[in-house]
């Protein structure tokens, strides 16, 4: 047990001697999107372009999805300090469409002095300068660039790349890190959906239909109603009938004479008025009958 103590030790300072022996390197650990290699605790492989490519990580075969026109936000952490700042590109058909590494001029007494920034950035950069720093970060930093709108993939790589001023050169690298994210880019699935919700309205508006055609039958339902009024036709031929009252007329007309003179019966004999003649002769006759009548 206590062997197996010492040589951990002894494997700890050996690394650590290792590690301070060599010219400080900064390195930094991709978060999230989620890294297309796997990563050590200072997130190496990472030194080999475009994507930190050299032995060392495992393809995770992680591919995150998003949308044209979606904001991605990258995190990762500087695990060993440089100055410098970062890059973000993307490549939608495969990873030789990355940009060449910016140029950079030497400075006083390193290789790695100050690297051209593309300000604004051209596709397929999204990002260039971000981050400049002259001393050490404290914890998780954060990047976040726009998805063009007309881009669509379905695998594509999404590249980070550190520039570390005041550095002796990588071997390979040069003066830069690198880490990569597989992503896709799809409308499909957005656009699916709001198709469902828009045809879902159909029914709702065809349903008033049936409402609006009940209130027709009921308002031709009152007609039947208003046509009972003939009743009233009916009292209107009651009333022509006492047209019976004119038929006194002549019973009374009769009796009236303009002229003549009165019988011994009490009857009147026939005038110059406007009685006719036969009502004249029709009371000469009453008369004649009453006077064989009085003498037996």
């Amino acid at each position: 047990m206590r062997r197996t103590s010492l040589r951990t030790v002894a494997t700890t300072f050996i690394a650590a001697a290792l590690l301070f022996s060599q010219p400080v390197s900064a390195h930094f650990y991709l978060q999230s999107p989620p890294s297309w290699n796997s990563q050590d605790i200072l997130g190496s492989p990472q030194k080999l372009g475009p994507c930190g490519s050299e032995p060392g990580g495992t393809p995770t075969g992680v591919v995150t999805a998003y949308h044209p026109g979606d904001t991605v936000t990258i995190t990762f952490r500087e695990t060993i300090f440089h100055p410098g700042h970062y890059r973000v590109a993307l490549a939608v058909h495969d990873r030789s469409e990355f940009p060449a590494e910016p140029v950079v001029t030497p400075g006083t007494g390193t290789p790695c002095g100050t690297a051209a920034i593309m300000n604004p950035p051209v596709f397929p950069v999204l990002a260039d300068g971000v981050l400049p720093h002259t001393s050490p970060f404290s914890g998780m930093q954060t990047i976040t660039v726009t998805i063009p709108s007309n881009v669509t993939c379905e695998h594509c790589t999404l590249q980070i790349l550190e520039f570390m001023a005041q550095h002796p050169l990588n071997n390979p690298g040069g003066c830069f890190y690198h880490h990569c994210a597989d992503i896709s880019v799809s409308v499909a699935s957005a656009d699916a959906g709001t198709t469902v919700t828009d045809a879902g309205t159909a029914p709702a508006d065809v349903s008033t239909t049936p409402t609006d055609t009940g209130a027709t039958a009921t308002d031709a339902g009152t007609v039947p109603t208003d046509l009972g009024n003939v009743t009233d036709t009916g009292i209107a031929a009651t009333d022509t009938g006492a047209v019976v009252d004119v038929g006194t007329a002549p019973r009374d007309t009769g009796t009236a004479t303009s002229g003549g003179t009165a019988s011994g019966c009490g009857c009147r004999t026939a005038g110059t008025g406007s009685t006719s003649m036969h009502g004249a002769w029709l009371a000469l006759g009453l008369c004649a009958a009453l006077r064989r009548r009085r003498a037996r």
